[in-house]
């Protein structure tokens, strides 16, 4: 009995050894978070009818901010098919009674049912028309309920802090809330279908209490266990969705790494194809055990749901035999009343399933929700005092943070000051925290202790968004973005007005000239392999758009601010490297610090100050020559990549010794 009426639980994961041996164990989501962060999920049947108001409520706001006269149009149309559903019964009783209750001959009764006959067929045409208009409203209200969702999604991922999106349990949230979009669109429809069928069944049952009033429970008797079974059905669906939605990735993550361009060349030369094939086959096969296991509970519910209804069915026709033979109910009221049970036990049925609908999606779209209320607690903050437009220096004064996952710290108190019109650099092995020290000093990551200062001003107490328009960022892996040339340029700050004759100065500065020159539509070329007719530049000229986008968000600030240039010559030449280290340089000015991180110690030797960290602190700082001099790790490092360009010394190979002949 707990198997079919007790919480639903995911049961025990079939996994496959591809899964162990391409990630380390089984992919699957514990289920646990029912007990913590998610406590509100009680998957039963009277959580999920007490949280059904609130779910479909927050869908039908969203439904009146996309379009209140359609909404309104469905709502009014719905409620007309309901009257009609009434008045039908009523014309049909009208017709039993002339049938089987009337006097006179066969033709007086057919005459006198003819006017019932022309009253159900003229409510027919009605009620067709009815359902047409709330079909036409519905789909005028769909796809913008969807625009809504989907919009509230993006706008809510896209302004988490940068530490939310390095959130694995974040990330999660995230991918399942893709779904509530779709999900609140074809809410729209359920709703419009369980109006329809809770109005015609408010009729029905009105109209059955009228000919008896037992009959009315053993309707609401014969759909209740399809109720049950639906809803059971899709909460099993849900737990399972939700266990083996990281599965669900990685199996889609095999499938792009088999067709996507930058793996193709391994794929084929190491023959990373096949191999990934059969781990995907594995992995696929023990989903479908999964599916499996779906299939077969679902089949022995339904089984189940629909023995109890027919046992109530039963029960309802043996009620009725029992009240004709007892003289309570007339053939033409039981006529009458077997039609209304037949109407009402279809109309309930369907109900029953336009709300497990309701019910199955408003899953997904409480999920959407929850994106959305944990989104808002870890948005960007806005607000806060105005960044000075005049600033000496930055500060960062003994900086400490720790990602929420990690036990370690990323950095350990660094202090570090860049005054404007400097290039400082930042040097270190992978894993010193380069990247971590330049996410904090842009402000899309706040210390765990110390602090960043802007002219003397807490970053605490500073507006972000001002923060962000005054840094720029140039990165090895810098975004490509899908679009034109142009806009691949003009993205460096979007909001800011540009036609192709405002770009050209930037263009010019990275020396990406001969690259757009050679674009079949020079900057209006698109730049994305994935459409026809779209051109893929080479890394170095990718790298060179996007000094060209630097430098056009950098001329474009009025203020101070700072460049933040991180490995940007990795896919240069060594005469392109040098020439872009030079142009680099050139972008400091008196209102504008330059950060150096980079791997290549021929770049930083010009720099102004030069800063060395080493597992998160820093280790050393001066000029090239002071740290030279101190002989420390910058000079070991130093001292490591120039002998990789020293003269090769010829040392001459021992003659080999003479072979005899009876060798």
């Amino acid at each position: 009995m707990k198997r079919f009426f007790g919480p639903v639980k995911m049961v025990d994961p079939q996994v496959s050894d591809a899964e162990h041996e391409l990630f380390g164990g089984p992919l699957r989501y514990d289920m646990g978070w029912s007990q913590h962060e998610h406590a509100t999920l009680d998957l039963t049947m009277l959580s999920a009818l007490r949280s059904m108001p609130s779910l479909v409520g927050g869908t039908l706001r969203m439904a009146w901010q996309a379009d209140r006269r359609a909404l309104l149009s469905v709502g009014l149309s719905e409620i007309g098919q309901g009257i009609a559903a009434a008045a039908g019964l009523l014309a049909v009783n009208a017709v039993m009674h002339a049938l089987l209750a009337g006097s006179g001959s066969a033709g007086d009764r057919l005459h006198a049912l003819l006017p019932a006959l022309l009253a159900s067929a003229a409510i027919g045409v009605v009620n067709s028309a009815l359902s047409a208009w709330s079909t036409s409203r519905a789909g005028r209200l769909e796809p913008k309920v969807e625009r809504i969702a989907t919009t509230q999604y993006l706008a809510a991922a896209a302004n988490v802090e940068l530490e939310a999106i390095d959130d694995p349990d974040f990330r999660r949230l995230v991918d399942i809330a893709q779904h509530g979009p779709g999900s609140a669109r074809r809410m729209i429809s359920a709703c419009v279908a369980a109006l329809n069928g809770l109005i015609s069944l408010i009729t029905i049952a009105g109209v059955l209490a009228v000919l008896h009033p037992v009959l009315l429970p053993l309707l609401l008797l014969i759909a209740a266990p399809r109720g049950w079974g639906a809803m059971r059905v899709a909460q099993e669906r849900y737990v399972s969705v939700m266990s083996w939605i990281e599965h669900v990735r990685a199996s889609r993550l095999i499938g792009n790494l088999l067709t996507e361009r930058t793996a193709a060349q391994e794929v084929r030369l190491h023959a990373v194809g096949a191999f990934l094939l059969s781990r995907y086959e594995r992995m696929a096969e023990s989903a479908e055990a999964e599916q499996e296991r779906l299939a077969s509970s679902k089949a022995l519910t339904e089984w189940v749901a629909s023995a109890l209804s027919g046992l109530a069915m039963a029960a309802t026709y043996g009620a009725m035999f029992w009240l004709i033979t007892a003289g309570h109910m007339s053939l033409a009221v039981a006529g009458t009343a077997v039609i209304a049970v037949r109407t009402g036990s279809a109309s309930l049925g369907a109900l029953v399933m336009n709300i497990n609908q309701l019910h199955e999606e408003s899953l997904y779209v409480r999920d959407h929700g929850r994106f959305l209320t944990q989104a808002r607690q870890r948005t960007l903050h806005s607000g806060g005092a105005p960044v000075p437009e005049r600033v000496k220096e930055v500060v960062l004064d003994q900086v400490t943070y720790r990602y929420p996952d990690r036990d370690t710290l990323a950095l350990d108190g660094v202090s570090l000051t860049l005054p404007m019109g400097s290039v400082t650099a930042v040097v270190g092995e992978n894993g010193s925290g380069k990247s971590t020290l330049m996410k904090i000093l842009s402000g899309m990551l706040l210390p765990t202790s110390g602090s960043l200062r802007w002219g003397g001003e807490d970053l605490t107490g500073l507006d972000r968004v001002q923060i962000f328009s005054r840094v720029s960022l140039l990165t090895q892996d810098f975004q490509r973005w899908p679009v034109t040339a142009a806009m691949n340029v003009r993205l460096g700050r979007p909001d800011h007005p540009a036609t192709e004759e405002d770009l050209e100065p930037s263009v010019a500065y990275a020396a990406a000239g001969p690259v757009i020159a050679k674009l079949p539509d020079g900057l209006r070329s698109l730049l994305a392999r994935m459409f026809r007719g779209a051109i893929e530049l080479s890394g170095g000229e990718w790298q060179k758009v996007g000094l060209a986008r630097t430098h056009w968000r950098s001329s474009t600030s009025p203020a101070d601010g700072v460049l933040i240039v991180d490995e940007p010559t990795s896919a240069l030449d060594p005469e392109a490297e040098i020439e872009a280290f030079d142009r680099i340089r050139r972008l400091a000015a008196p209102n504008r610090a330059v950060v150096l991180v980079t791997h290549r110690m021929s770049g930083v030797r010009h720099a102004d100050h030069i800063y060395v960290l080493n597992n998160g602190h820093l280790t050393e700082h001066g000029t090239h020559d002071q740290l030279i001099a101190a002989r420390g790790r910058y000079a070991a490092m130093f001292d490591a990549q120039a002998a990789q360009y020293a003269p090769t010394v010829n040392i001459p190979r021992p003659a080999a010794p003479a072979v005899s002949d009876q060798a």
